[in-house]
């Protein structure tokens, strides 16, 4: 027979069935205390982290080393070969990987600098064939306004 046992909010130890005291907060939040001493505790608004008979402070202050199994270390694996992208052939790769960080910037500063250009050029045509479509309307002047006044 297995017993389900569940955790205590403050101390973080064990608690068996038919043990713990259970607070119900005003928002309808669960507690479940191990004993009156944890929930007196809770009440005083003691942090459990300074106590240290709770799991929350043997945590903190690494204590319990024995029963928490130690990370095995990974050695990273080798990298794999360098392959070409599609379009762009390996020694492209190989050249741009070893190039300078100022050589680089330039490169991207230049490239930055003529999709401005670029955009510059668009928006002046498109301006222009603007300024050609408006240009054949020479209608008469709209008629002012009579009897307004000086408001």
């Amino acid at each position: 027979m297995v017993l389900k046992t569940t955790v205590c909010r403050f101390s973080g130890l064990r608690i068996w069935p038919g043990r713990g005291v259970l607070f119900i907060r005003t928002d309808n939040q669960q507690y479940l205390f191990l004993n009156k001493k944890c929930r007196s505790l809770y009440s005083n608004r003691l942090r459990p982290a300074k106590l240290a008979w709770t799991t929350t402070y043997r945590k903190q202050h690494k204590k319990d080393q024995v029963t928490e199994a130690a990370r095995k270390k990974r050695r990273n694996a080798g990298r794999g070969n360098a392959r070409a992208i599609v379009g762009v052939p390996l020694e492209v790769l190989q050249k741009r990987r070893q190039e300078k960080p100022e050589v680089r910037q330039a490169s991207r500063e230049a490239a930055i600098r003529e999709i401005k250009e670029r955009a510059k050029k668009a928006k002046a045509a498109k301006l222009a064939s603007a300024a050609a479509n408006k240009a054949p309307k020479n209608a008469a002047p709209a008629p002012k306004a009579v009897g307004r006044g000086k408001r």
